[in-house]
């Protein structure tokens, strides 16, 4: 397995931040290649999301399903179809990292692990003469590139301002 791991510190208290990230559907707004997000379920475990991506030449819908909660510190989650892939958003308080003039900082963790030697290349209809290796090398580097843009979007939507956000990011193999 193949991981992606962002985080950084909001400036707001925990539960507001697990709220927000609850709003799966909203997530669209945040990506350049997730075109819409389709829900089936209230956000609990068992929901199931069709994230509906384009790039390049080719469209794809994942269906992920979350399969655990536990409020207000993580979302858990999985793709269900086509590729062995899951993760969370962890939320943990943080008031050591908050600036003196904040009341509140927490945080955010998004993970991303996954197979790429899993992905069936029956899942997208590929042009002639481009192998699912070629897709597979081309797309890992933007999967750790969109995990850094979400979280900065969302760290600017949350908080209501565009701030410099220090990301810590870590990628490589999966030590699970």
């Amino acid at each position: 397995m193949d991981e992606v791991e962002v985080s950084t510190v909001v400036y707001v208290p925990a539960e507001e931040i697990y709220e927000f990230l609850l709003d799966f559907p909203g997530y669209a707004r945040y990506s350049e290649y997730i075109d819409r997000v389709e829900q089936d379920g209230d956000g609990t475990p068992g929901t199931q999301y069709d994230l509906v991506f384009s790039w390049w030449k080719l469209s794809y819908t994942a269906r992920s399903e979350v399969t655990g909660v536990e409020r207000p510190t993580r979302i858990d989650w999985r793709i269900v179809k086509d590729i062995d892939a899951d993760g969370y958003w962890a939320v943990d308080p943080d008031p050591e990292d908050a600036p003196a003039d904040v009341e509140d900082a927490s945080r955010v963790v998004l993970r991303i692990a996954f197979d790429p030697d899993s992905a069936s290349s029956d899942a997208v209809d590929l042009p002639r003469l481009v192998s699912m290796e070629w897709v597979i090398e081309k797309v890992k580097p933007l999967i750790e590139n969109e995990a850094q843009r979400i979280v900065e979007r969302v760290v600017a939507d949350i908080e209501g301002q565009r701030r410099d956000v220090e990301l810590e990011i870590h990628t490589g193999p999966s030590s699970v």
